[in-house]
C-alpha cells in the first residue's frame, strides 16, 4: 500500500485522479477530467517515466483501466507523459523486412479484423483514409465523396480511363471513378475480407462491366504502361523505407506515357522516418499497424523523381485528417456496445486509443497527410496537363 504519491507526481498539477488497486486515490490537480484505475501494482512504477507506449499497452492488456471521455483520456495521457518525459530527440527510424508474405501478414491483420466492425464506424462507402472538408462543416458522408471527387478531378479522369487503384479497401474509390467519370477499374488489395465485400458491392451497383478487383501484390502489377491513371490511397505506409525505390519503380512502370499518378499517405514529421509522440508510434508498431513505416514528404518526393516520374502538386491534408479520424472516433465511441459483439475486447480496447490518439497527433502536428500528384512525361518531356489547377475547383 501507498501512503503517498511517487515523488515524480507529487508537483504536477494535471486534472487527473489516480486510484489504486485497494482503493486509495491520489489527485494531481483541481477538477480531474480522468481517472486511471490502476489493477497492477507493478504499474506504480511506470509512472515516474509514462511513455504513452506503456500507458496504451497497459491500457490493452487490462493492467490498469481509463475513465473520462476517451479524447480527454488521450490529452490528459500526453500531458502527462510530456511533463516527466524528454522528447524524442534520441529516436531511431523504424525499418522492417517487407517481403510479400510479410506484408500480407501485415495488411490481414489490420484490415481482415471484420467487415461488420469497420462499418459500425467510417461512413457508408468504408473509405478508410483522409476525408475532405471543402468548408470543414461537412458530414463524413459528405467529406469522404468529396476526397473521392477530389481524387479523380486531380487525376483528370476521363470517360474510358484506365484506372489503376493500388491497396482499393473496400472499393469505395473504384466504385465511385466508375460510376460518376466512366472510368474503367482495376484495383488490388492483400485483404480477403476487404476483397470479398468490394466485390459484393460492385455487383450490386451493377458496375462489374467496369470494375475488377483482385488480390494482388504491388510487386506483382504489369510493367507494360497499360493504365492511363494510378492512385493510391492510404497503402504506401505498409511499403517500407527499404521499398520505396521499387514502389514508385513499379508505379512508373504501370503507367503510359502522359499518364497520372496520385500518391496520398500519411508522412512522417521529421526527415529521417523517426516516430514522434513520447512512445506512440512503438505502440501502433506493436497493437496496430505491424511493419508500417511513415517516410517523410522529402522522402518520398525523391524516390518518385528518381523513378522518372515528374511532381506537379503536393498538397497536405494534416487538419483534414485530424477532423476525419475525430469522427471515426466519434462514431466508434457511440457504438462500443456494438463494437464489443464484432471484436475481442483487447481489439477494441486497441482500436479506442488508436483513432482518438491518431486525431491527436494530426492536430498537434506529429504526423502528417500529403496527396502527391506526378505525371510520367512523353520522351519529348511534354504532357497534356492544363495550365493552371483552375480546372480542379470548377464544379
Amino acid at each position: 500500500m501507498l501512503a503517498q504519491l511517487p515523488p515524480a507526481l507529487q508537483n504536477l498539477h494535471l486534472p487527473l485522479r489516480l486510484r489504486l488497486w485497494d482503493g486509495h486515490e491520489f489527485t494531481l490537480g483541481a477538477d480531474p477530467s480522468v481517472t486511471i484505475v490502476v489493477k497492477d501494482p507493478q504499474m506504480v512504477a511506470q509512472f515516474t517515466h509514462p511513455s504513452l507506449n506503456a500507458l496504451g499497452a497497459a491500457f490493452v492488456e487490462g493492467k490498469l483501466e481509463l475513465e473520462g471521455s476517451i479524447n480527454e483520456v488521450i490529452r490528459v495521457c500526453d500531458e502527462l507523459s510530456q511533463a516527466l518525459m524528454e522528447d524524442d530527440g534520441a529516436n531511431q527510424p523504424v525499418r522492417s523486412v517487407h517481403d510479400k508474405e510479410t506484408d500480407a501478414k501485415a495488411i490481414s491483420y489490420h484490415y481482415d479484423l471484420s467487415n461488420a466492425f469497420y462499418q459500425l464506424w467510417l461512413d457508408s462507402d468504408m473509405a478508410y483514409s483522409c476525408a475532405y472538408f471543402e468548408t470543414g462543416s461537412e458530414t463524413l458522408e459528405q467529406a469522404q465523396q468529396a476526397k473521392f471527387r477530389h481524387l479523380c478531378r486531380k487525376l483528370r479522369l476521363q470517360p474510358g480511363d484506365y484506372l489503376l487503384d493500388v491497396g482499393c479497401g473496400w472499393g469505395g474509390l473504384a466504385r465511385y471513378a466508375a460510376r460518376e467519370f466512366g472510368a474503367r477499374v482495376f484495383g488490388i488489395t492483400l485483404s480477403q475480407a476487404q476483397l470479398t465485400l468490394a466485390r459484393e458491392r460492385v455487383k450490386a451497383q451493377g458496375l462489374e462491366d467496369q470494375v475488377e478487383l483482385q488480390l494482388l501484390d504491388y510487386r506483382d502489377l504489369p510493367q507494360d504502361g497499360r493504365f492511363d491513371k494510378v492512385v493510391s490511397v492510404g497503402m504506401f505506409e505498409h511499403v517500407g523505407h527499404a521499398n520505396l525505390q521499387q514502389y514508385c519503380k513499379t508505379l512508373f512502370g504501370a503507367v503510359r506515357e502522359g499518364g497520372l499518378v496520385m500518391n496520398h499517405g500519411i508522412t512522417a514529421k521529421h526527415t529521417d522516418g523517426r516516430p514522434v509522440g513520447r512512445g506512440a508510434g512503438e505502440f501502433i508498431e506493436k497493437y496496430v499497424f505491424p511493419n508500417g513505416e511513415l517516410p517523410h514528404l522529402s522522402m518520398i518526393s525523391a524516390q518518385i523523381s528518381e523513378a522518372g516520374l515528374e511532381i506537379v502538386d503536393v498538397e497536405s491534408l494534416r487538419m483534414h485528417y485530424a477532423r476525419t479520424l475525430d469522427h471515426w472516433s466519434e462514431r466508434l465511441e457511440d457504438n462500443l456496445e456494438a463494437a464489443a459483439k464484432e471484436v475481442p475486447e483487447q481489439a477494441l480496447r486497441i482500436w479506442r486509443l488508436y483513432l482518438a490518439g491518431c486525431a491527436y497527433a494530426f492536430a498537434k502536428g506529429w504526423i502528417n497527410l500529403h496527396q502527391i500528384l506526378a505525371v510520367k512525361t512523353h520522351a519529348d518531356g511534354s504532357h497534356e496537363l492544363p495550365w493552371t489547377r483552375d480546372d480542379i475547383y470548377t464544379p
